[in-house]
């Protein structure tokens, strides 16, 4: 085999055999999404927690906290990453300051993607009533006679 023949093949080879990665360059893999998410949910047990409310269903115990599921309709978790590296500052004086390393990073936003509610396709078309779809008149293709 050719040696440029040889090195398309092997380039499409491991091309095939990555995980597929997103726009933003974070993996599409579910599994190590989920491990991720583990992560970012261990960091938020530890740091954020005792204000926000970090599961689905529960309240945050701040009540000017807003919960994790909430932050992420808010802001896209993608757009949080700067902010995260340089330090999430907020209005409200109770909001600690903190700085993230790039694998916390990782796993934080994989964590708030793990909230994010699914997303939901636009509606069918609704079938028609008692089967009566309306027909149009065949077209006239100006072939055959005209009676």
């Amino acid at each position: 085999m050719r040696p440029l023949r040889l090195a398309m093949v092997l380039g499409l080879s491991l091309a095939v055999l990555q995980p597929e990665a997103r726009a933003d360059g974070r993996s599409d893999d579910a599994a190590e999404q989920a491990k991720l998410a583990a992560i970012g949910l261990a960091i938020v047990k530890e740091k954020c927690a005792r204000c926000h409310a970090t599961a689905t269903d529960d309240k945050s115990p701040h009540p000017q906290a807003p919960p994790f599921r909430d932050v992420v309709t808010r802001y896209p978790s993608e757009n949080l990453a700067e902010a995260l590296a340089e330090g999430i500052v907020s209005g409200h004086p109770d909001m600690p300051v903190f700085i993230f390393e790039p694998e916390q990073i990782e796993g934080f936003i994989a964590y708030l993607d793990s909230l994010s509610p699914p997303e939901t396709s636009p509606p069918a078309a609704p079938a028609p009533q008692n089967g009566n779809a309306s027909k149009a008149p065949p077209a006239n293709t100006g072939h055959g006679s005209t009676k």
